[in-house]
């Protein structure tokens, strides 16, 4: 199978319970809930998005033959040193091409597998950290994993009703647009009346990284 992936890069994971960890973020092309066209974000499913995942222009993009190529760009963005590799993948939606060549081959280079996903495709099962953002109005699949994130407020979408889902942490992370100070007190106020949830800021951007 071959490979679509808008940028990839070294940075610092920017949100949730990893957040600071050095890592190489992947980022695949295309997405179930949106186009990525500008045109269409009104009629999408999900219309908050604030990520460009459309084409294979980015940094560090491109189209890859095969797991073995992919891997190789990931390992030269991480360097040489093979101590507590760490790479993201995510999108868009990344389950829309994760598979078992490329979760193998990166395992058999030493990297520790976190995935960023929407939760409407099931996760792949030999994967080291799933992290599901779900979106309102989406059929999610995938309610069970390591951390859920759920960026909020959204319409349709309430914190208790996740509450029951499986996952060893439940985040709230305020949305990012132009209401964003009034986001911040919102989920501030649910996580101190509702102890199930953490608040998980985007300190990315924050700190002007990638």
């Amino acid at each position: 199978m071959s490979y679509a992936v808008k940028e990839m890069f070294l940075t610092l994971q920017g949100e949730g319970v990893q957040a600071g960890r050095r890592a190489v973020f992947v980022r695949f092309a295309g997405c179930n809930l949106w186009s990525g066209r500008e045109q269409d974000r009104a009629s999408a499913i999900c219309r908050f998005c604030d990520t460009d995942f459309v084409g294979v222009d980015g940094l560090g993009g491109g189209r890859f033959a095969g797991a073995a190529a992919l891997v190789s760009a990931v390992e030269a963005f991480w360097g040489e040193s093979r101590s507590e590799r760490f790479v993201v993948l995510t999108g868009g939606e990344p389950m829309l091409q994760v598979d078992d060549a490329l979760v193998d081959a990166l395992h058999a280079a030493d990297f520790f597998i976190a995935i960023e996903s929407n939760g409407t495709l099931a996760a792949h099962p030999r994967l080291d950290w799933i992290c599901i953002s779900p979106k309102a109005g989406s059929e999610v699949v995938q309610r069970a994993g390591d951390e859920l994130k759920l960026v909020w407020p959204q319409a349709g979408l309430d914190p208790v009703d996740l509450e029951d889902w499986d996952f060893r942490h439940h985040l709230l992370q305020p949305l990012d647009d132009p209401q964003a100070d009034a986001h911040r007190e919102a989920c501030i106020a649910q996580v101190l009346e509702r102890p199930r949830w953490r608040l998980t800021l985007q300190t990315h951007k924050m700190l002007g990284l990638r």
